[in-house]
């Protein structure tokens, strides 16, 4: 895989049905502690204006950005960038509980460990994918709704979703100097775009 791929999750919210089995794969996968969430689907809405009125469903998870704030604050190389997949990672053994990372996170998608006393975050199912699987949110979602793959590769499932898309309807979380990777497709004819006021 080249250095320079860009492993992510494009999520398809015209398909999504809020069914929340992406939450408990993750969970299930990942052995995640109770009150903990790796990747969380919020309910944006219902909004507009009776019979004009529309909700959707924005699972959040990490955003695999590109200029991670999370790498750069933390002081002892726990949070990390895989050389080889490129996908932003934590290496437990090298945290050591300073949370600046949660802090620099725009999402609030990492989480606090209060067991193991480490931040933990979703990994795009790293042991999975790199044995060739799909992420478990991927492969149990019953709405066909998430794509896995290297944004950077044209072949990819995820790229090709985003490709086949409307240009109106990929959107982003916020950037704020981060460039988050991770897509969202909602076309205007189902809901407007509310992301950015979480």
């Amino acid at each position: 895989m080249p250095s320079m791929a860009h492993n992510a999750i494009v999520v398809d919210l015209d398909r999504c049905i809020g069914c929340y089995s992406c939450e408990v794969a993750c969970k299930m996968e990942n052995d995640i502690t109770l009150g903990e969430m790796w990747n969380k689907v919020v309910q944006v809405g219902p909004f507009g204006d009776f019979p004009d009125v529309s909700t959707y469903w924005l699972p959040t998870m990490c955003q695999q950005c590109a200029g991670s704030p999370c790498v750069s604050v933390c002081p002892t190389g726990a949070s990390f960038r895989d050389e080889e997949t490129n996908i932003v990672q934590i290496d437990k053994s090298k945290c050591i509980g300073c949370r600046y990372c949660l802090m620099a996170c725009p999402y609030g998608v990492r989480n606090w460990n209060k067991t193991e006393k480490v931040v933990e975050k979703c990994t795009l199912c790293n042991h999975l994918t790199a044995v060739g699987e799909l992420p478990a949110c991927v492969k149990v979602c019953c709405g066909k709704a998430r794509y896995y793959g290297d944004l950077d590769d044209p072949t990819s499932e995820a790229s090709q979703a985003v490709a086949a898309a409307a240009s109106d309807a990929v959107h982003h979380l916020p950037d704020v100097g981060n460039e988050p990777k991770t897509a969202y497709l909602l076309s205007p004819k189902y809901a407007e775009w509310k992301g950015g006021e979480l």
